[in-house]
Protein backbone atom coordinates (compact mmCIF):
# COMPACT_ATOMS: atom_id res chain seq x y z
CA UNK A 1 0.00 0.00 0.00
CA UNK A 2 2.94 2.34 0.62
CA UNK A 3 4.00 1.92 -3.01
CA UNK A 4 0.89 3.82 -4.07
CA UNK A 5 1.63 6.98 -2.07
CA UNK A 6 4.37 8.46 -4.30
CA UNK A 7 2.20 7.83 -7.35
CA UNK A 8 -0.73 9.72 -5.84
CA UNK A 9 1.63 12.59 -4.92
CA UNK A 10 3.10 12.63 -8.43
CA UNK A 11 -0.44 12.76 -9.81
CA UNK A 12 -1.01 15.97 -7.87
CA UNK A 13 2.14 17.49 -9.37
CA UNK A 14 1.70 16.56 -13.00
CA UNK A 15 -1.82 17.41 -14.14
CA UNK A 16 -2.87 19.67 -11.28
CA UNK A 17 0.11 21.92 -10.49
CA UNK A 18 2.31 21.37 -13.60
CA UNK A 19 1.90 24.95 -14.79
CA UNK A 20 2.76 26.53 -11.43
CA UNK A 21 6.38 27.77 -11.22
CA UNK A 22 7.30 25.71 -8.15
CA UNK A 23 6.24 22.51 -9.90
CA UNK A 24 7.63 23.17 -13.35
CA UNK A 25 10.98 24.10 -11.85
CA UNK A 26 10.96 20.78 -9.96
CA UNK A 27 10.69 19.02 -13.33
CA UNK A 28 13.50 21.15 -14.85
CA UNK A 29 11.12 23.03 -17.09
CA UNK A 30 12.67 26.40 -17.90
CA UNK A 31 9.68 28.63 -18.63
CA UNK A 32 5.96 29.06 -18.16
CA UNK A 33 5.56 28.67 -21.91
CA UNK A 34 7.30 25.29 -21.82
CA UNK A 35 5.18 24.22 -18.84
CA UNK A 36 2.03 25.16 -20.73
CA UNK A 37 3.26 23.32 -23.83
CA UNK A 38 4.14 20.14 -21.94
CA UNK A 39 1.00 20.14 -19.78
CA UNK A 40 -0.91 17.61 -21.96
CA UNK A 41 1.96 15.13 -21.64
CA UNK A 42 2.25 15.80 -17.89
CA UNK A 43 -1.50 15.37 -17.53
CA UNK A 44 -1.36 12.00 -19.27
CA UNK A 45 1.61 10.92 -17.16
CA UNK A 46 -0.10 12.08 -13.97
CA UNK A 47 -3.18 10.02 -14.65
CA UNK A 48 -0.94 7.08 -15.54
CA UNK A 49 0.59 7.36 -12.06
CA UNK A 50 -2.81 7.69 -10.44
CA UNK A 51 -4.10 4.58 -12.20
CA UNK A 52 -1.09 2.53 -11.06
CA UNK A 53 -1.66 3.42 -7.42
CA UNK A 54 -4.94 1.72 -6.48
CA UNK A 55 -3.94 -1.76 -7.62
CA UNK A 56 -1.90 -2.26 -4.48
CA UNK A 57 -4.81 -1.51 -2.14
CA UNK A 58 -7.11 -4.42 -3.09
CA UNK A 59 -3.99 -6.61 -3.23
CA UNK A 60 -3.31 -5.97 0.45
CA UNK A 61 -6.98 -6.47 1.24
CA UNK A 62 -7.18 -9.77 -0.62
CA UNK A 63 -4.12 -11.10 1.18
CA UNK A 64 -5.42 -9.94 4.57
CA UNK A 65 -8.83 -11.52 3.89
CA UNK A 66 -7.32 -14.90 3.09
CA UNK A 67 -7.16 -14.77 -0.70
CA UNK A 68 -3.39 -14.82 -1.18
CA UNK A 69 -3.36 -15.99 -4.81
CA UNK A 70 -5.52 -13.07 -5.97
CA UNK A 71 -3.65 -10.67 -3.71
CA UNK A 72 -0.20 -11.64 -4.96
CA UNK A 73 -1.31 -11.47 -8.58
CA UNK A 74 -2.42 -7.88 -7.93
CA UNK A 75 0.79 -7.07 -6.03
CA UNK A 76 2.99 -8.35 -8.84
CA UNK A 77 0.86 -6.63 -11.46
CA UNK A 78 0.52 -3.22 -9.83
CA UNK A 79 3.86 -3.02 -8.01
CA UNK A 80 5.64 -4.69 -10.92
CA UNK A 81 4.28 -1.99 -13.23
CA UNK A 82 5.38 0.72 -10.79
CA UNK A 83 8.83 -0.84 -10.60
CA UNK A 84 9.16 -1.09 -14.38
CA UNK A 85 8.10 2.55 -14.73
CA UNK A 86 10.81 3.53 -12.23
CA UNK A 87 13.40 1.56 -14.20
CA UNK A 88 12.39 3.35 -17.41
CA UNK A 89 12.67 6.67 -15.58
CA UNK A 90 16.14 5.76 -14.27
CA UNK A 91 17.27 4.84 -17.77
CA UNK A 92 16.08 8.24 -19.03
CA UNK A 93 19.11 10.01 -17.56
CA UNK A 94 21.21 10.56 -14.47
CA UNK A 95 19.13 13.52 -13.37
CA UNK A 96 16.15 11.18 -12.91
CA UNK A 97 17.88 8.66 -10.64
CA UNK A 98 16.62 10.19 -7.38
CA UNK A 99 13.04 10.36 -8.65
CA UNK A 100 13.29 6.80 -9.95
CA UNK A 101 14.59 5.59 -6.59
CA UNK A 102 11.74 7.36 -4.80
CA UNK A 103 9.19 5.95 -7.23
CA UNK A 104 10.63 2.44 -7.30
CA UNK A 105 11.82 1.65 -3.77
CA UNK A 106 8.56 0.50 -2.22
CA UNK A 107 7.34 -1.40 -5.30
CA UNK A 108 10.72 -3.18 -5.42
CA UNK A 109 10.36 -4.08 -1.75
CA UNK A 110 6.84 -5.41 -2.34
CA UNK A 111 7.90 -7.52 -5.32
CA UNK A 112 11.01 -8.93 -3.61
CA UNK A 113 9.27 -9.69 -0.33
CA UNK A 114 6.31 -11.18 -2.20
CA UNK A 115 8.57 -13.44 -4.25
CA UNK A 116 10.48 -14.53 -1.14
CA UNK A 117 7.22 -15.20 0.67
CA UNK A 118 5.89 -17.32 -2.17
CA UNK A 119 9.15 -19.26 -2.44
CA UNK A 120 9.05 -19.99 1.28
CA UNK A 121 5.42 -21.18 1.18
Amino acid sequence: MLAALPHVWIFRLEPITQTQPATWKRFSTTSQSDADTTWPLACNQGFHNLFLAPGSWPAAGAIALGHPAAGWILVFSSCGSMLLAAIVLALSGRKYLRAAATQGATPLLAVVLGALGLLAA
